[in-house]
């Protein structure tokens, strides 16, 4: 799933000490005069409230579809970690101790978990993140934004994908009894809410009502199969969506979000929209990638490819003004859905990644493989789908030659 964040949100949200999880956020491309972008981060945006997530999103999708990020980048990220295992946002000296002062969240911890975990070879530094992410794991089984904070749906799903990651059981990380999935079913919008039963809310609002959360549906969703942000579509296609049932289980929670998301999507045009005060509805095109994550991995593939292919008419020019986690949240949307990213209203997702930061290392023998596995099946398929063959052979061109994927603000009331 995918964090956006913008500076505000986040700055108003250490200041009230909740945030929604980070999928995401569009950020303005042109960095901060007072900043020094430090060697090997993706993007050129003041890194100060997204370096971590942006980094472990681009990684994470270059890991997807077989391409090797450079080390340095690699190791940046590493080098951000905290000597007790936790990530903040960004540390610009990693060299200095963080200290009790630094504001570790189980956000960027857990994204950065899942891209290592991904990328291998960096089983100590995951280990001790997710002995810290345990640490401050709340009573009712869930995560907060920041230790301490109230559990809401976002983070606890990034926690559970980052558990998953690194050969944890999700059911059986517990505090005072309770589980994630405790914690998630508890965020579970009633069937009998007219407008949001099966969806998930971000938290309780202050009355204990559960409002449906977009956003909050994706991450709670993928949080529930007990998957992350790399998630896949499973075999076979689910059934036809089945009616809002009782969430007695994480996997019935999953089903219900899938009917939520499903009829939220069709019902505007295969997208979802943001809502701010004062101001008209907005295409939201990084929740929509997130839905696309979802489903797909809950298996709906016909409102995810749907979803898919407006993210492909409409959503370029809004990745490109946001920087690599965009670019690496559409990325994870093609892969989960088993397509390549290759050409996208115009330009290859992947090449516009690559070229946010270091030239990656290589592709790996999987990419090469299923070029040559497109060409030859090509000519004999009819392929409806906005992803084929000339990707993964730009792909595979482009870093033979030495080319080098929510942060989008997501709120409580309109998330992410």
């Amino acid at each position: 799933m995918f964090v956006r964040r913008s500076a505000a949100v986040v700055a108003a949200a250490f200041g009230i000490g909740a945030l929604a999880a980070p999928l995401a956020q569009a950020a303005d491309p042109s960095p901060s005069p007072s900043v020094t972008l430090p060697e090997g981060l993706y993007g050129t945006a003041d890194p100060t409230y997204d370096g971590v997530w942006r980094q472990s999103l681009a990684l994470l999708a270059q890991s997807s579809v077989g391409v090797t990020p450079a080390d340095r980048g690699v190791d940046w990220l590493a080098g951000q970690q905290c000597a007790n295992g936790g990530f903040a946002a960004y540390r610009p000296d990693p060299a200095a101790d963080c200290g009790t002062k630094t504001p570790l969240d189980s956000n960027s911890t857990a994204a950065a978990v899942q891209a290592l975990a991904a990328l291998g070879g960096h089983d100590a530094a995951t280990g001790r993140a997710v002995t810290w992410l345990k640490s401050v794991q709340n009573t009712d089984g869930g995560w907060g934004y920041t230790p301490g904070g109230p559990s809401d749906t976002n983070s606890t799903g990034l926690v559970v994908g980052a558990l998953t990651a690194t050969g944890e059981k999700p059911a059986e990380v517990r505090k005072d009894g309770k589980s994630p999935y405790d914690a998630l079913l508890a965020l579970s919008v009633p069937c009998d809410d007219t407008e949001g039963g099966g969806a998930f809310a971000y938290q309780p609002e202050q009355n204990g009502d559960l409002l449906a959360n977009a956003d909050a549906t994706a991450a709670g969703a993928l949080g529930a199969l007990g998957t992350g942000l790399n998630a896949e579509a499973p075999d076979t296609t689910a059934p036809a969506t089945a009616k809002c049932a009782d969430a007695a289980t994480p996997a019935q929670a999953a089903a219900n979000a899938t009917a939520w998301l499903t009829a939220a999507l069709a019902g505007n045009d295969d997208h979802l929209t943001s809502t701010l005060p004062g101001a008209e509805d907005q295409p939201d095109y990084g929740n929509t990638a997130d839905a696309v994550v979802a489903l797909a991995a809950l298996g709906e593939d016909r409102q995810a490819r749907a979803s898919m292919t407006w993210l492909e008419r409409n959503a370029r020019a809004w990745a490109d003004a946001s920087g690599p986690a965009a670019h690496a949240q559409l990325v994870l949307a093609a892969h989960a859905i088993g397509d390549g990213p290759e050409e996208f209203g115009g330009t290859g997702l992947i090449d516009r990644l690559n070229a946010s930061g270091p030239a990656p290392a290589a592709t790996d023998d999987l990419v090469e493989k299923r070029v040559v596995e497109k060409e030859t099946t090509a000519s004999a398929e009819d392929d409806d789908s906005p992803f084929g063959v000339w990707w993964y052979v730009g792909v595979f061109g482009v870093v033979g030659v030495g080319i080098g994927f929510l942060v989008s603000g997501r709120n409580r009331g309109d998330r992410p």
